[in-house]
């Protein structure tokens, strides 16, 4: 893969990279650990992902290579270690919550000394980077723009190493009611629809089967809304949850215990760690990656998901009506039916051919 313009612009800057520690948020597999390998020779470097595919393709190319020993990989909604490391080089989120979020996972993990790099994309959002960290970092300055990119450095104001990260003080939890049934939900920073109820959500929830029992899988699962409320809705349900997200995943699990209910939640890329079949598939399938559109991932989840449908098996779905998801659906799981079209959205039914 070649380098993302994130990462030739930090390579620009390989002054500002020296470091014995580094820790690395959120960064693609593109090359740019390699790169860094070779000029610097770190002790280690600790890569951090909430993205389950990123995560995946770092570990598959450094964890059987002879950098095992020296690049760690995580993939969690929180970052917990015992090195102090002297560099920190964050991906700019798509979401502004989620910068103040990730800058407060690693307070216990760095010092007055620890060089904080922000890089992103300009329309990412970084532009707005030393505004939204004023009152965390001290002398956050952009140092590059090249590529269409903008690379900040700062270092934490000393008093703001002190603070005490707790993730239920991060959670925003809000309550919802559909057909008669009351949830609560609770969400991180930059899991969809981390406040209120989204309008595709609140259509599908009111258009899914009228009897459902046995397996049910939630294909991206966010915060949980749509497992929830089948889960108080039917009986006899077996829910299984995944996301590509781990800060979806630990939204989805916060939200089913606050609703006393259970379920097997997971990560997978697309449908790579999908190994029970199910009765029922129900989505609001992501088109999103970043904030660049990428139906790759929704259009292999619907040409894959007959493999993971028993015998009779349907698959339940929101998206928005100009996404031209049926004729997938046809084609590869059976008769697909237009539910109804709403506010934007189609609601699409398909009941599994027979096998």
């Amino acid at each position: 893969m070649s380098l993302s313009n994130p990462s030739q612009v930090l390579l620009r800057n390989s002054e500002l990279l020296n470091a014995k520690s580094p820790l690395l948020i959120n960064l693609p597999e593109d090359g740019f650990i390699d790169a860094y390998l070779d000029i610097h020779q770190p002790d280690s470097i600790s890569c951090f992902n909430t993205n389950f595919i990123d995560y995946q393709a770092i570990t598959k190319k450094h964890g059987s290579s002879s950098n095992e020993r020296i690049v760690q990989t995580t993939f969690a909604s929180t970052y917990q270690t015992k090195t102090c490391h002297d560099l920190v080089i964050i991906a700019f989120p798509k979401s502004k919550a989620e910068l103040s979020f990730t800058l407060a996972i690693i307070t216990h993990c760095i010092n007055e000394t620890t060089k904080i790099l922000l890089v992103g994309e300009k329309k990412g959002g970084i532009q707005s980077a030393a505004k939204l960290t004023q009152n965390i970092l001290s002398c956050c300055q952009k140092v590059d723009a090249a590529r269409h990119c903008l690379l900040f450095a700062g270092l934490f104001q000393p008093e703001r190493l002190s603070d005490v990260f707790n993730l239920q003080d991060w959670f925003k939890k809000y309550h919802i009611r559909v057909e008669g049934i009351e949830l609560t939900i609770a969400s991180l920073p930059g899991v969809f629809s981390q406040q209120k109820l989204d309008v595709g959500t609140a259509l599908l929830l009111s258009n899914l089967p009228e009897k459902m029992a046995g397996k049910v899988l939630d294909f991206g699962c966010g915060a949980g809304v749509i497992s929830c409320f089948i889960g108080k809705k039917y009986e006899n349900i077996n829910l299984s949850l995944l996301d590509v997200s781990a800060l979806a995943l630990t939204s989805a699990q916060e939200s089913l215990a606050l609703n006393d209910l259970s379920g097997n939640v997971f990560p997978s890329n697309s449908l790579s760690d999908v190994k029970e079949q199910y009765q029922h598939v129900v989505s609001n399938p992501p088109f999103h990656q970043g904030v660049k559109t990428h139906y790759q991932a929704s259009e292999d989840f619907l040409a894959g998901i007959n493999k993971r449908l028993n015998k009779q098996g349907n698959i339940t779905i929101v998206a928005n009506s100009f996404l031209r998801y049926q004729p997938i659906m046809q084609e590869h799981i059976g008769n697909t039916r237009v539910i109804t079209k709403d506010k934007g959205f189609t609601i699409y039914q398909a009941q599994l051919s027979s096998k």
